[in-house]
C-alpha cells in the first residue's frame, strides 16, 4: 500500500500575549503592568511586530480604565489599540483577566454580570473596529482560586462560592457579548480556560473522574451544554444555583468563536493518598479522604497526557475552531525553547488529522511576576519570556528568534530543540518510585549536533559542561590533545567529524572572572 500524501496545509499561526493580570489579594490590587512597566513603553507593540506577531491578546480592563462609577479613562487604550491598528496587529481585547472588578463589585455580587456588560458596551463603543474579544479569561479557573481555594479576592473556600463566581463569570460573557455585539455585529468570543487532566491512585478515581468533568464546564456552560442529563447538573443545583439561572444560558447560549486553550507543565495532576511520600504543604483533600494533589509530571507512576492529547480531546468533544492561547514554561531558555516547540508539534499534528486549529499563542512576552507564589505574594519574582526586562530595554531571548522565524519560515529551528526537556527527563521525579508499573516512558534522546566545548582540564570548561548538563544540552568536551586550538587542521578535522551546531574556547582558563574580563 502506497503512503498517504502528506497533509500540505500551511502551519498554524504564532500569536503572542502579555501576562496582563490584575488581580486583588485582600485590599491590594497586583497589576502586572505595573511591574513590567508596560504602561510606560509604547515602543513595546513595535518590538512584537518585528518579531512578526500579527495578532496579539491585549487588555483593556474593567479595573484599570472604569475603577469606578466616573467616566472612564482611555488614554491608555485609544494610545496603545490606534498603535496596534497602525501595526497591523489584529488585538483580542481582554475585559478581566483573573481579576474581581473594581472595588465597589466582586465575583459573588449580584451586580458583577450587569457591570461587566456595561464596561464591555463602552468599550465596543470607543473601539468599533474590534472584532476579538475575551470578555473574562478563565472563569472556572479564576473561581477555583478565589472561591475554592481562597487564594484571591474575596478569599472564599467552597464548593458553593466556586459554583456561585463560575456562575457569574458565564453570566457576564454572556451579557458582554450581547452588548459588543450591538455595536460590532461581527465581533468573536474568543473563550480561554486553562486545561490539564486529573490522575490518581485507584483509591481516589472517584476524585479525578469528578475533576476531569468539572474542567470543560465554562465552554459548556457557554456553549448551552450544560443542560438536566448533564452529568454536573445536579452539582451544581446542590451548591445553590438557581435552575433558572442555569436554563438562562440554554436560553442565551454563547459558544465560543474560538476555544482558547491554556495549558501550562503544572496544568496535569495526581492525586495520591500516601502521605508520607510528600511534604507537609501539599497535603489536602474532601470530605472522604485526605491526598496530595501534585503536579502529575513529579510522579513517577502518572502518565500525563501531554499538549496532543488534551488539544485531541477539546477537538472530540466540541468541534470547533480552537487555538493555544497560552504556551509560557518559567525555566533556562533551553526549556523555553523545547516547551514552546512541543506545543507547536502537537497543534500542527492535530492540524494535519483535520482539527479546525488556528494558532499557537507566545505567552508572558514580557515575562511575569510572582506566579511562583500564584501572585500571593508581591516580591516581584521574575520569569523571563520572549523578551526579558532585565536589561536596559526589553532583550530578545531565543524564543523570540525561535518566534521570528517561525513567522518567517512556518518551522521552528533550533538544536536545543531535538533534545528532551526536563519534564521528559527521569530527573523531574521528586518522590520516590513505587514500582515499576505504570511508570511512564522517558523520552530518549535522538543522536543530534553536539555543543563542543574546549578547555576540558580547566575550570571554565568543566563549568560550562556542568552546565550543559543541567540544562539538558548534548555536548562533548574536549582536551588539548582532542582538539588543539592552535592547530588549524585539527580544528576542522574535529568540527567535520562531530558536526557541532556551537563551539565555546574555555582552553587556558583556571579563573572564570578572568575568562568573563575577556
Amino acid at each position: 500500500m502506497e503512503n498517504q500524501p502528506r497533509s500540505t496545509a500551511p502551519p498554524v499561526e504564532v500569536w503572542g500575549g502579555i501576562e496582563c493580570t490584575i488581580n486583588r489579594v485582600g485590599d491590594r490590587y497586583i497589576d502586572q503592568f505595573d511591574s513590567s512597566g508596560h504602561y510606560l513603553r509604547l515602543d513595546d507593540l513595535d518590538r512584537f511586530a518585528e518579531i512578526g506577531l500579527r495578532t496579539l491578546r491585549y487588555p483593556i480592563l474593567w479595573e484599570r480604565h472604569l475603577p469606578s462609577h466616573q467616566q472612564p479613562d482611555w488614554r491608555f487604550a485609544d494610545e496603545r489599540l490606534a498603535r496596534l491598528r497602525q501595526l497591523g496587529i489584529r488585538p483580542i481585547v481582554g475585559l478581566v483577566h483573573h481579576g474581581s472588578g473594581p472595588r465597589h463589585t466582586q465575583l459573588d455580587d449580584p451586580g458583577f454580570a450587569d457591570g461587566l456588560a456595561h464596561y464591555a458596551r463602552l468599550v465596543a463603543e470607543r473601539f468599533p473596529w474590534v472584532e476579538a474579544y475575551t470578555p473574562v479569561n478563565e472563569p472556572l479557573t479564576t473561581a477555583r482560586f478565589s472561591g475554592l481555594y481562597g487564594l484571591w479576592y474575596p478569599h472564599h473556600r467552597s464548593n458553593a462560592a466556586f459554583a456561585r463566581m463560575l456562575i457569574n463569570q458565564c453570566r457576564a460573557t454572556v451579557l458582554a457579548m450581547a452588548e459588543i455585539r450591538k455595536v460590532q455585529p461581527r465581533a468573536q468570543l474568543v473563550q480561554t480556560e486553562d486545561l490539564g487532566q486529573c490522575h490518581s491512585t485507584f483509591l481516589l478515581a472517584y476524585q479525578a473522574d469528578f475533576e476531569n468533568e468539572r474542567r470543560w464546564l465554562t465552554f459548556d456552560i457557554l456553549g448551552g451544554l450544560l443542560n438536566r442529563t448533564h452529568p454536573l447538573w445536579k452539582h451544581l443545583r446542590e451548591l445553590g444555583i438557581a435552575e433558572s439561572e442555569l436554563v438562562f444560558f440554554l436560553e442565551n447560549p454563547c459558544p465560543p468563536d474560538l476555544i482558547g486553550i491554556n495549558h501550562y507543565l503544572t496544568s496535569e495532576r495526581y492525586l495520591d493518598e500516601r502521605l508520607e511520600r510528600y511534604p507537609g504543604y501539599a497535603h489536602g483533600g474532601n470530605h472522604y479522604h485526605t491526598y496530595v494533589d501534585i503536579e502529575a509530571i513529579r510522579v513517577p507512576e502518572a502518565e500525563p497526557v501531554g499538549p496532543y492529547g488534551l488539544l485531541k480531546q477539546t477537538w472530540e468533544r466540541y468541534r470547533r475552531p480552537m487555538a493555544v492561547t497560552e504556551v509560557h514554561l518559567g525555566c533556562t531558555r533551553e526549556e523555553q525553547l523545547r516547551w514552546f516547540g512541543q506545543v507547536w508539534k502537537a497543534a500542527n499534528r492535530l492540524k494535519s488529522e483535520g482539527a479546525d486549529i488556528r494558532a499557537v499563542t507566545a505567552w508572558a512576552l514580557l515575562g511575569s511576576y510572582d506566579w511562583d507564589s500564584l501572585l500571593t505574594h508581591e516580591r516581584l519574582h521574575y520569569e523571563p519570556g520572549v523578551f526579558d526586562l532585565r536589561a536596559e530595554r526589553p532583550r530578545p531571548t531565543a524564543l523570540a528568534h525561535l518566534i521570528r522565524g517561525i513567522a518567517r519560515k512556518g518551522t521552528p529551528a533550533h538544536p536545543t530543540l531535538e533534545e528532551p526537556g526536563w519534564w521528559q527527563r527521569q530527573t523531574r521525579w521528586t518522590v520516590p518510585r513505587a514500582s515499576e508499573v505504570g511508570i511512564l516512558k522517558v523520552v530518549k534522546r535522538i543522536p543530534s549536533r553536539p555543543l563542543v566545548i574546549v578547555g576540558a582540564n580547566g575550570t571554565l570548561g568543566r563549568a560550562f559542561a556542568r552546565i550543559c548538563a543541567q540544562r539538558g544540552l548534548f555536548y562533548h568536551l574536549l582536551n588539548r590533545q582532542e582538539m588543539d586550538i592552535t592547530n588549524p587542521s585539527q580544528v576542522q578535522r574535529v568540527i567535520n567529524q562531530l558536526n557541532p551546531w556551537a563551539v565555546i574556547n574555555a582552553a587556558g582558563y583556571e579563573r572564570v572572572a578572568q575568562a568573563g574580563r575577556d
